[in-house]
């Protein structure tokens, strides 16, 4: 009997991409993935206060996506939905009319929502006031109105959160403290704390905006246009049309002061580029045929023929925002610890007021409007937004300042470890050196040099690996003839071996060549004398015979040594790991001065790294190809690269321009991330033990009370803004 073939799995929920608007601090964040959650066919709510987006699955055969805008509009929150590829739009639309599709963005912050709620509390506030001077009798009727009507929206936001299974919101605590204070005849103080809550909520929402600045100011780098080639031969024509247009394969055109509308490999033309807008290196970049060029870099002198290699919505800049976006999406081990420390603190709160009001009437015989009095006060004291804004608006804040210099941070938990980093690992090729070897030395065994240049290139070509490149552009500087070769394989580790001419010829380093047969002495010698001036030295071999030498050099950085040091500076001890031989490993790492661990195999390098993990953090920094495995060993994979593929995917962080001053930067700027926290969080629960002890010794009242958390949420926003300057 056969069994039943299984049904085929059912496909995932079709996801659903909004701009919410009002989705301004990470308490915000935390209730809409709440809500989510509890929908029934809904599933892996992502939700970003930073950006505004809100991500998730939706099954709308269970749940119709007008109930779940429903829903969150009555949390407090305008959902727009975003159509795929959105994103690569906004990073290609002209900079004005803005998009009717999003019509709160770029508005004034009077126009937004919580701008609005200021100044309705602030007039209503106002004109009670006015009362009191015009009609004394009816100045407490207009602070109750000027209540009531302030905290209207905040009731509703409670009674929606209670319905959704989160009764204990901020919301919940202004209102109820609002509310209480009306009812004991603290109408003036029950407006003014209304009003005071709605500044603190408009706060959130510019920090919010500011940090979203700098997401969108990356997306203003791509230039609208292109001058797109067409034709052949004599009847090339120029046409311009949207950048966003642009397909793989096509030619564009760019002048000079332009910019360049997409990822792409220069045809023809030599000019230099002002890559900072991608790598946030300042010096132009000499480039010509061959070589990659970057969606929004600054053409600053010659005419390029360049072809365009990707879509505009998968450019550099497109695949930064995305992953910007994603950091952002990503807690920190701190503000995961507030998030569950929130949930309750704030039930928590709400029963003390309620012990503070009830106990000494009861049973020490205070006098009720006393003790009320100071348990509303309590429940405004006890609000958390500036607690829970303390962590996420000053990581937010970090992951854009970096991104905008270069420096790819992927989330709060990588800022948060690189900040306690002692040791930072670095490979040699590409990372402390230029990555461009150069040939230095021919010693031809057998035959003429170009001869040994020709079947060393013929064993190498098609390779692309660093030592392998340089060896084939020094065949072809020379003029050699590269015979024909096939079956090209790489000894991972070691070198590479190919058939040429009916012969299996090997390149392969020193060490590899003794294994397939002992080197004479006097072969040896030479080995020894080049690579004591530290080059890299390759044997080419027709085993067990050596045909000849060649020897590559690497030149460090120019800016390396002076990095080292700042990282020595601030604590971090150095190590370099390289699999060249030991003795060129030791003169590049004696010039930088650094210490080295040399001839390490890839496995090697990743034991390595977990040793040198037993004091502390460790950061590796790579070229994110070959020292994958040891990225991911570390606690903190950082990726040199311009721009890479690899270097934005590989690894936690990712220095985009070829500097390593950009290591020393990140663990700056990680250190300086969270000594913010540190301080914000100190301001938040600082004031509060202040406003605490005052309330409970009667020395102030309720709107004083709010400050504790309306003045927090000032000081820790400024505090977390200032990051943005990071230099």
């Amino acid at each position: 009997m056969s069994r039943p073939t299984p049904a085929p799995p059912a496909p995932p929920a079709p996801e659903l991409c909004y701009r919410v608007e009002g989705m301004d601090c990470a308490d915000c964040a935390n209730k809409i993935e709440a809500l989510v959650r509890k929908t029934p066919g809904a599933s892996n709510p992502r939700a970003v206060f930073a950006t505004q987006l809100l991500r998730l699955n939706l099954d709308e055969s269970v749940t119709p996506r007008r109930r779940l805008e429903a829903d969150l509009r009555a949390l407090g929150y305008e959902p727009t939905l975003r159509s795929a590829g959105a994103e690569a739009r906004e990073a290609h639309a002209p900079e004005a009319p803005p998009d009717p599709a999003h019509p709160h963005e770029g508005r004034p912050w009077h126009a937004t929502r919580q701008g609005r709620g200021v100044l309705l509390s602030g007039a209503l506030l106002a004109a009670a006031f006015a009362f009191g001077f015009l009609e004394p009798r009816l100045a407490h009727w207009g602070y109750v109105a000027a209540t009531l009507i302030g905290a209207w929206p905040l009731a509703r936001k409670a009674w929606a959160g209670v319905r959704l299974g989160n009764p204990f919101g901020i919301n919940t605590l202004v209102t109820i403290a609002a509310i209480g204070a009306v009812v004991i005849g603290e109408a003036p103080e029950a407006a003014v704390v209304v009003f005071l809550f709605a500044v603190g909520e408009l706060l959130e929402g510019i920090a919010a905006g500011r940090a979203r600045a700098g997401i969108k100011a990356l997306a203003a780098l791509a230039p609208k246009t292109a001058f797109l080639l067409e034709g052949e031969g004599e009847d090339i024509r120029t046409r311009e049309v949207p950048a966003s247009s642009l397909r793989v394969g096509q030619v564009v055109q760019v002048r000079p002061g332009g910019r360049v509308p997409a990822d792409g490999t220069i045809l023809s033309g030599f000019s230099a580029l002002d890559d900072s807008p991608v790598t946030g290196e300042s010096v132009p970049v000499s480039k010509g045929p061959g070589d990659r060029v970057f969606a929004g870099s600054i053409n600053t002198d010659g005419v390029l023929t360049v072809r365009v290699d990707k879509d505009p919505s998968d450019n550099t800049i497109a695949r930064i925002i995305h992953l910007v976006e994603e950091a952002q999406g990503s807690k920190a081990p701190t503000a995961r610890f507030i998030d569950r420390f929130s949930r309750y603190y704030t039930p928590g709160v709400l029963a003390i007021a309620t012990l503070i009001a009830v106990v000494p009437p009861l049973f020490l015989g205070g006098a009720w409007h006393e003790w009320l009095y100071k348990a509303l006060a309590l429940l405004l004291i006890g609000c958390p937004c500036a607690l829970v804004l303390s962590v996420p608006v000053a990581i937010t804040s970090a992951i854009s300042a970096g991104a905008r210099r270069g420096l790819l941070i992927k989330g709060g938990a990588v800022l948060e470890t690189l900040a306690r980093v002692r040791t930072v690992a670095f490979d040699k090729t590409g990372t402390l050196t230029e990555g461009r070897p150069r040939v230095t030395d021919v010693v031809a065994l057998e035959g003429s040099e170009a001869e040994l240049l020709g079947l060393a290139a013929a064993v190498e070509q098609g390779s692309s690996h660093p030592l392998a490149k340089a060896i084939v552009e020094k065949a072809d500087e020379v003029g050699a003839t590269l015979p024909p070769s096939s079956d090209q394989q790489a000894v991972q580790g070691k070198g590479a071996q190919a058939m040429v001419q009916g012969r299996t010829l090997v390149v392969g380093s020193p060490r590899y060549a003794a294994e397939l047969a002992p080197l004479a002495a006097e072969v040896a010698g030479q080995i020894e004398a080049m690579e004591l001036q530290g080059k890299t030295v390759v044997v080419l071999l027709n085993p067990p015979t050596p045909l000849g030498l060649i020897a590559l050099r690497d030149e460090p950085r120019p800016d390396a040594r002076e990095a080292l040091a700042r990282l020595e500076g601030l604590g971090v001890r150095c190590v370099m790991l390289t699999g060249d031989n030991a003795r060129t490993g030791r003169a590049v790492a004696e010039g930088l001065g650094l210490e080295v661990r040399a001839e390490l195999m890839p496995e090697d390098k990743l034991r390595a790294v977990g040793e040198l993990g037993q004091g502390g953090p460790v950061a590796m920094v790579g070229d994110g190809i070959n020292d994958a495995p040891a990225l991911a060993q570390a606690d903190v994979g950082i990726a040199m690269g311009g721009g890479t593929d690899v270097a934005l995917e590989t690894a936690d962080a990712a220095v985009l321009r070829g500097s390593v001053r950009g290591v020393a930067e990140l663990v700056r700027l990680s250190r300086g991330t969270m000594r913010v926290v540190a301080q914000n969080i100190a301001f938040a629960l600082g004031l509060k033990a202040v406003f605490l002890a005052t309330t409970l010794l009667g020395i102030t009242g309720l709107w004083p009370a709010v400050l504790a958390d309306t003045g927090a949420t000032a000081l820790v926003t400024l505090n977390s803004l200032r990051l943005l300057r990071f230099r």
